[in-house]
């Protein structure tokens, strides 16, 4: 199985893990992943409200590479990179207009592009190519005891439900259950967490992400998994100020569910980064039986 992977600009920065762990993942489950050459932001979030043409260009720049790289399908690890291409893709295979617009500007470039290419998310390729069975066929340790909040976030079944439910996802509650571990009810799992908006709005992305906590905390999971950067980044990295806000005390660890799955895959946690995370994970992880 052969894919062109987006690693998106998280992947270089506060979400390294992330790349880490799906790679890690990937060699582990036979996925090859062959980096897009010379990507570029998928123009998403606030830039996307300000200047939509030019956003669609640089994400359709990203995806015209890709046609000329082969026949394969994108994969994201990130929900705006995998929402911001698969828009473009809809959006000029529906508008005529806009897609001559848009090859008008990549031709500046030297660039073209046809509209064949799929994009997806890694969450999507694990579940429906290699699936549930194969995967839990290769644990190594097997997540029994764990009670995992799954949280999706609200870009990644939404709004078409491509690949999940859009308003009750699934993927990543079976996903778990495959490896072993327990997935808690949690009514939040698609429900935002403020993204960007803790850069521009923080009492609301800070109350956001306090009642995602609460839910989790409320289900007694022992940590919670993301399929998004920014949702990690969000949830684990501002646990702090949400405690200071609202009196609580939560200090739940936050994983890229890559992260999980390859602990359970038997990766080393130091190959997928799990002494970065800024809550410690090794003490809900010791509780798994070896």
């Amino acid at each position: 199985m052969k894919y062109i992977y987006y690693p998106g600009c998280s992947a270089e920065a506060t979400s390294k893990a992330y790349d880490l762990s799906a790679r890690a993942v990937c060699k582990k489950l036979g996925v090859d992943l062959v980096e897009l050459e010379d990507w570029n932001c998928c123009g998403s979030t606030s830039y996307f409200s300000v200047r939509e043409l030019e956003s669609f260009a640089i994400s359709a720049r990203n995806l015209a590479i890709a046609e000329q790289m082969g026949p394969y399908d994108v994969v994201a690890i990130c929900n705006a990179g995998y929402t911001m291409r698969a828009k473009t893709n809809r959006y000029l295979a529906s508008n005529s207009k806009l897609k001559d617009e848009i090859n008008e500007a990549l031709a500046q470039a030297g660039r073209w592009y046809n509209g064949t290419v799929k994009v997806r998310h890694l969450l999507d390729v694990l579940v429906n190519d290699v699936g549930y069975e194969a995967i839990s066929e290769k644990v190594a340790r097997r997540l029994t005891r764990l009670k995992v909040a799954p949280y999706y976030g609200c870009q990644l079944s939404r709004p078409n439900g491509d690949f999940d439910d859009p308003e009750f996802p699934m993927t990543l509650d079976k996903l778990l259950q495959a490896m072993g571990a327990e997935p808690v009810p949690y009514p939040m799992k698609a429900k935002c967490c403020g993204g960007m908006m803790m850069f521009t709005q923080e009492d609301a992305a800070v109350k956001l992400c306090y009642e995602l906590l609460r839910g989790a905390a409320d289900a007694e999971a022992d940590l919670i998994i993301t399929a998004c950067p920014l949702c990690e980044v969000n949830l684990e990295a501002y646990q702090s100020k949400v405690n200071a806000v609202f009196g609580a005390s939560f200090k739940i660890p936050v994983l890229h569910f890559t992260q999980l799955v390859g602990y359970s895959l038997g990766c080393d946690p130091k190959e997928l980064a799990l002494e970065k995370q800024v809550i410690p994970v090794d003490a809900v992880l010791a509780a798994v039986p070896a």
